[in-house]
């Protein structure tokens, strides 16, 4: 089993599984709703804050707050 590091930890280019939404229960809502969700494979295209990642086809950009809230497995790929 991978580590979990929080989203804000990956580098431009680097890929991870989402593993764990925290936060209080609406926060958890609105990121299933924008497609952050247990499974889902994204890929970090701009680090910092704000950050930028792809899901799919859709790009979102996310803040510090929000950040730290997604718990991530790094892959090497999609």
């Amino acid at each position: 089993m991978h580590d979990l590091i929080p989203i804000a930890s990956l580098h431009p280019g680097q890929f991870a599984e989402v593993r764990q939404v925290v936060g209080r229960p609406e926060e958890v809502r609105r990121m299933e709703e924008i497609g952050v969700r247990n499974g889902v494979v994204l890929e970090m295209v701009r680090s910092g804050t704000p950050c930028i990642v792809r899901v799919g086809a859709t790009k979102l950009c996310f803040r510090d707050g929000e950040m730290c809230a997604v718990l991530v497995a790094a892959r090497m790929s999609a």
